[in-house]
This record gives structure tokens, C-alpha cells and sequence, in this order.
């Protein structure tokens, strides 16, 4: 299969009449009893619940933000909640090494996230923005699964299936801030003592905090910011943005699909367990084992969230952590809350014919929706 870029509009039905279609459907799901009283239809995000409990259409963006709190408040169910503005310390960043990179400098750092806790990260500045010639746009940069390395694989070709990414985009004048993931290569915060439920909380709050340190640069670009991630990072960049109104644009290669079809969703053989339920990502999904349905959030409904903010998902046909059939279902999902917001060319879908990679072809259209949408600074608020 060559490259395709998936036309979500032929799979999206008319506005005019999907709150019908989703009553409908909702109605039968219940009846079936595959869809838990509590759980709203994942499949279905334009409804929501209304004061007595009962389903009602989304018909405007504020109709959608009753669904959008109700996803929010699913994902702090399972990950916990999010740290309040009062773990917000001073960063505090030190610079531990420096290393001239040609068209920019890549910088080893750390910075205080939360009180007791420093996050390993490197920092990557265009010579261009070092000498004044104007701020530059920034971009979250997030690592794949790597117990040795850690972030370093996205700022320097280690292993041939990872993409130094962070090193193409400073190449290419963006500052780069690309923190550690907690539990692994150096980087081993204490979760329990610092009252975190999950890893991917943690690092959800580390990576906001990586963009506190890029608002108090000058030589940034200010008003918002893209976040890029393969694998971990590509969920981890999804689940960031769903927190952090400062990132415009977000690129996810191979870090999705439905909780219900994570290698093949098979109840006899829960791959969730040896995945998602460990430590460094949300053990409480083990409490789901035999019935995947009742998790209160999917990625269906993570990707509505993120409306009408520019979403480019790369699910190649040969992965074989994630199936690019689920991603185009999570998609389809979640293309009727960007059409809600006139935004429905903002979320597309590759499916490049490869293995669990973010190849070349699919990296360059990254960078080029990043340069497109982050030419013009805008005003965003930070959470």
C-alpha cells in the first residue's frame, strides 16, 4: 500500500442530523448492555448528559464543553488528578552540558516540575534565535518507550527505529524542549511520595511544565506551541494537549487505538496488563480487565477533545502495537466535534505502509503542518 492520506469527510455524516443518529444508537447500546449506565457512548460524542441523566444532543461548542468535562473528569479517573497551580514552583532550570550542533545548540538540563521533583530534559535553541534574529516557534518533543536512553533518542540518532525528530526540527529553526518520561533510562521520581496515581499524570504535569520554561524565554516565540510524539510520545502528546490549551498543533505516530482493540482487545490474552496497567502509565485500567467497554475514557474521545486544535495521526497499516483500523474508527469518531467547530480539515489520518515507524514521508509532513501552523503567534492562555 502506498502512502494515504484518509478523507475523513467521506465518513462524516451531516451535522444536521447526528444528534438523531447518536440518541438512536445510544439508546440501542443500552438496551444491549454493552455500554455501561454510566459510560457515555465513546463512539458518539455529540451527546452529552443533561441535569436529570439524560442523553442529550450536542447542538453548539457549548453543548460540547458538558461532554468535553465529563471526558476530562473520565481520564482523572483513571490517571489522576490533575496537580493545581499550586505545585507550580519555580523551574528553576540548570544547564548540565552544551554541545554545538551546527545550526543550533542542544542543551542537557533539569528543572523543578513540582516541589521534590526535577525533570531531566534537553533544550535545543537556533543559533538564529541565540543571536537575536527574532523568536522562534517551539515545539514539545516526546520519546518513545526506551528503558536506556529515554528522551536522548529524539535528539540524536541512537537506534534505527527511533527518529531523532527534536534534531530535525531545531535544524530547522524551532526551539525544542524534550523532557524525560517518568520511570525510565535516568529519570525515576518517586510517584507514590509525590502523589501520583499514575505515571502518565506525572508526565503530563512535566510536560506542562516544560512549557512554563518556554513561556519565560524570550527568544520564543510566545502564544502557543506543537507537541510531537512516536509511540509513548505519541500518546503522551495527545494526552498533554487534552490538558494544555498552549499546544496548537499535535503529531501522534503510531501511539493509539481503542482500549477495546489493543492487540486485538482478546479478554483470554489482556495485553492491557503487560501495556497500558503498568506503574509508569495508569494501573487502574487493571480494574477493567473482562470489561474494556466500562473504561471512562477512550481515544475517540481524546481526539474530540482536542477540537478545533490541528491533530495529524500517522497509524501505519503494518504496526504492530496499535491497528490503523481502530485509529480510523477512533477518527470518524471524533470528526463530527471538529465539523462542530469549523475546523473539520484539521484532524487527518496517515497510513503509511510500514511497521511500528515514523518513517521519512510522514515526518515531513509533521514539520511542515508545524511550520504552517505556527508561523503566526496567537493568543492562548496557559491552564
Amino acid at each position: 500500500m502506498n502512502l494515504a492520506l484518509r478523507s475523513l469527510a467521506r465518513c462524516r455524516p451531516s451535522l444536521a442530523w447526528i444528534p438523531a443518529l447518536i440518541l438512536a444508537s445510544a439508546s440501542l447500546g443500552a438496551a444491549r448492555g454493552d455500554i455501561a449506565p454510566r459510560r457515555l457512548p465513546r463512539a458518539n460524542l455529540l451527546v452529552f448528559r443533561g441535569a436529570q441523566g439524560d442523553l442529550l444532543p450536542v447542538r453548539s461548542a457549548s453543548d460540547w464543553l458538558e461532554r468535553r468535562a465529563e471526558i476530562l473528569a473520565g481520564m482523572q479517573e483513571i490517571m489522576g488528578p490533575l496537580p493545581g497551580r499550586s505545585r507550580r514552583c519555580p523551574l528553576d532550570p540548570q544547564i548540565e552540558e552544551e554541545q554545538d550542533c551546527g545550526r543550533y545548540v542542544r542543551r542537557r538540563i533539569h528543572y523543578a516540575s513540582e516541589p521534590g521533583s526535577r525533570v531531566p530534559a534537553y533544550l535545543l535553541i537556533p543559533k538564529d534565535a541565540l543571536e537575536g534574529r527574532g523568536p522562534a516557534p517551539a515545539v514539545l518533543a516526546l520519546h518513545p518507550t526506551d528503558m536506556q536512553h529515554g528522551h536522548r533518542v529524539v535528539v540524536e540518532k541512537i537506534r534505527d527505529s527511533y527518529r531523532a525528530y527534536g534534531h530535525d526540527l531545531a535544524a530547522r529553526g524551532f526551539v525544542v524542549v524534550a523532557p524525560s518520561y517518568p520511570l525510565m533510562a535516568g529519570y525515576q521520581p518517586g510517584l507514590e511520595a509525590l502523589g501520583y496515581r499514575s505515571g502518565t499524570m506525572k508526565a503530563i504535569w512535566d510536560n506542562i511544565r516544560a512549557l512554563d520554561l518556554l513561556d519565560s524565554m524570550p527568544i520564543v516565540q510566545p502564544g502557543g506551541y506543537g507537541a510531537i510524539g512516536h509511540s509513548l510520545g505519541g500518546h503522551n502528546a495527545l494526552f498533554t494537549a487534552v490538558f494544555d490549551p498552549r499546544i496548537r498543533v499535535v503529531i501522534s505516530s503510531c501511539g493509539l487505538d481503542s482500549f477495546c482493540d489493543y492487540y486485538g482487545g482478546s479478554p483470554d490474552n489482556w495485553q492491557l496488563e503487560r501495556g497500558w496497567c503498568q506503574t509508569r502509565y495508569m494501573p487502574r485500567l487493571a480494574q477493567y480487565r473482562g470489561r474494556l467497554a466500562e473504561i471512562p475514557f477512550d481515544f475517540h474521545e481524546i481526539i474530540g477533545t482536542l477540537a478545533p486544535r490541528a491533530v495529524l495521526i500517522s497509524a501505519p497499516v503494518r504496526d504492530g502495537n496499535f491497528r490503523w483500523e481502530s485509529v480510523d474508527e477512533i477518527a470518524a469518531a471524533a470528526a463530527p466535534v471538529f465539523e462542530l467547530h469549523g475546523a473539520g480539515s484539521n484532524l487527518r489520518v496517515l497510513h503509511p505502509d510500514c511497521a511500528h515507524d515514523f518513517a521519512e514521508p510522514e515526518r515531513r509532513q509533521a514539520y511542515e503542518l508545524l511550520e504552517r501552523a505556527l508561523s503566526r503567534p496567537a493568543q492562548v492562555t496557559r491552564p
